[in-house]
């Protein structure tokens, strides 16, 4: 059972440093407490649950990395200058 429960909003930028490869994502992040006051944060992206961006360790288009993970917006910003 849970006892408390908050939700925030986050947004990720990430960039493939083997393949170039950029892409943004936002995150619905839930914050629990359970009745023994143990913490847990189940994240969600498009509504599905995923596991915590943090924790990436490979590259949706090459299937490689290392990944960098950077502040929000970073991605969408250069792409002009990538064309």
């Amino acid at each position: 059972m849970e006892r408390d429960t908050e939700t925030v909003h986050e947004a990720y930028s990430f960039v493939c440093l083997h393949c170039g490869h950029g892409w943004e994502e936002e995150y619905e992040i839930r914050h629990t407490t359970d009745l023994s006051g143990h913490r847990r944060a189940d994240y969600f992206a498009r509504g599905v649950r995923v596991a915590s961006p943090l924790t990436r360790a490979d590259c949706p288009s090459c299937n490689l990395g290392p990944i960098r993970i950077l502040r929000p917006g970073r991605v969408n910003s250069t792409r002009p200058y990538l064309a």
